[in-house]
C-alpha cells in the first residue's frame, strides 16, 4: 500500500509541475530551507525542484543565513531559473530589497507616518534615509514650522536653515516610491494634515479679528499660529504704521498677538497687526496740506533717496534727483537727524507723501 502511495504522490507531483507555471527571474518564490552547509543554502521549491543560495549571493546573504535554520521558511528571488546542475539560483539580498519596496508602496497606501532622522540637506530638501534606501523630503513638503523661510528664495539662505534640521527627527510619509532609481519621495506633510488645514483655514475670513501666537520671526515678517496647524504671514508692511526694519526686534517666539484678518487666498491666510491700530493717515489728513513746512526726521535710506518721518507713522520721500547724486543727498541728511522740509505732495487716501528738502545744501 506504501508504495502505491508513493508512485501516486510522485504522479502527483509530476502533474503538478506540469500544469504550475514555472517561475521566472525576478520572481519572489518561497521555500523552506533543507540544508545548509560552508558554500551554500538548499531551498525545497516544490513542485518546481531546489532552490540554491551559493558562490557571491551567499556571501552578500551569510549574516542572515546565520540566523537561518533547516525548516525555516524563506522568501528570495530567483536569477536563474535552471543553472548547469539543475539547481534554481536564489538571492536573499535582492529578495529583501523586493520586499523593502512592496513595504514602501504599502505604506503610500497606508499613509504610514514613519520618524526618521534628518542624514543630509540641500538646497532643495533633506536627505532621509530608511531600510538602507535613501529618499528626498522636498522643502516643499515640510509643514509651516520647518519651512525654511526665505526672502527672495535665495538658495544660500535656504541652505543654512535647511542644514538646522539635519540630525532631528521628523515624522514623515512616503510619498514615492521608485525602484528602478532606487529613490524614495518623503513628505512631512500628510492628508489628514492637508485636510485639517484646508478645514482650519475655512474657518477664516477677511475681517475676523483673532489672538493668535508667534512662530517665527523673518526679515519680511512674523509668522503667527491663529489655529492648530494653520500658520498667517504678518508681511512686515503689516506690522506697523510706523517703519519696521527689522521683525525680530519687536517679537520673540510664545508672544501672543492680535491679528487682523486681510486675506484668504489658496490656502493661505494673510494678516495684519497695524490694522487694528488707528490708521495715522486719516487725522494726518486734517493736518497737513501741499507747501506747508514741516520738520522731520531721516529714517531709512533707499535708492529713491531719504524717507523722513514728520511723526508717528507718517513718513515721506526726499528724492535723490533734488540733491544730483546719492553721495550730495547723504551728505546733507544724516539719519536719526532732524530737518526742515517743505511738503510737495500730500495723499493722505494712498498714503502717499514727497518731500523737498528747505535748509541750505553744503
Amino acid at each position: 500500500m506504501s508504495e502505491e502511495i508513493k508512485k501516486v504522490e510522485t504522479v502527483m507531483s509530476k502533474m503538478l509541475a506540469d500544469t504550475a507555471t514555472p517561475p521566472n527571474v525576478g520572481d519572489l518564490i518561497e521555500g523552506s530551507v533543507i540544508a545548509i552547509d560552508k558554500k551554500g543554502l538548499f531551498v525545497d521549491l516544490p513542485p518546481f525542484g531546489t532552490g540554491i543560495i551559493y558562490g557571491r549571493e551567499y556571501m552578500l546573504a551569510r549574516d542572515v543565513i546565520k540566523k537561518i535554520n533547516i525548516g525555516d521558511r524563506v522568501s528570495a528571488k530567483i536569477v536563474d531559473a535552471s543553472n548547469k546542475d539543475g539547481y534554481i539560483e536564489l538571492s536573499l539580498k535582492e529578495a529583501r530589497q523586493a520586499l523593502i519596496w512592496t513595504e514602501a508602496e504599502q505604506a503610500i497606501v497606508d499613509k504610514t507616518i514613519l520618524e526618521l532622522p534628518i542624514k543630509e540637506a540641500n538646497k532643495g530638501g533633506l536627505i532621509i534615509e530608511w531600510q538602507g534606501i535613501q529618499g528626498f523630503l522636498p522643502a516643499s513638503q515640510l509643514k509651516p514650522e520647518h519651512y525654511p523661510r526665505v526672502q527672495d528664495g535665495d538658495k544660500d539662505s535656504i541652505l543654512v536653515e535647511l542644514k538646522k534640521l539635519v540630525g532631528t527627527r521628523l515624522a514623515v510619509s512616503i510619498i514615492g516610491a521608485f525602484p528602478k532609481e532606487g529613490k524614495l519621495i518623503f513628505s512631512e506633510k500628510n492628508s489628514a494634515a492637508g485636510a485639517d488645514k484646508a478645514v482650519a483655514v475655512a474657518k477664516f475670513k477677511v475681517g475676523d479679528e483673532v489672538e493668535g501666537k508667534v512662530t517665527g520671526m523673518v526679515d519680511f515678517g512674523v509668522f503667527v499660529k491663529i489655529d492648530e496647524g494653520l500658520e498667517g504671514l504678518v508681511h512686515i508692511s503689516e506690522i506697523d504704521w510706523a517703519l519696521v526694519e527689522d521683525p525680530k526686534t519687536r517679537f520673540k517666539v510664545g508672544d501672543k498677538v492680535n491679528v487682523k484678518v486681510i486675506e484668504v487666498k489658496d490656502g493661505k491666510v494673510s494678516l495684519s497687526i497695524k490694522a487694528l491700530k488707528p490708521n495715522p493717515w486719516s487725522e494726518a489728513g486734517k493736518k497737513y496740506k501741499k507747501d506747508m513746512a514741516v520738520k522731520g526726521v531721516v529714517i531709512k535710506f533707499n535708492r529713491h533717496g531719504a524717507l523722513a518721518s514728520i511723526e508717528e507713522g507718517i513718513a515721506g520721500l526726499v528724492h535723490v534727483s533734488e540733491f544730483g547724486s546719492e553721495e550730495k543727498l547723504r551728505q546733507n541728511l544724516e539719519l536719526g537727524k532732524v530737518y526742515p522740509f517743505k511738503i510737495t505732495l500730500f495723499d493722505a487716501g494712498n498714503q502717499k507723501m514727497t518731500l523737498a528738502f528747505a535748509g541750505e545744501k553744503k
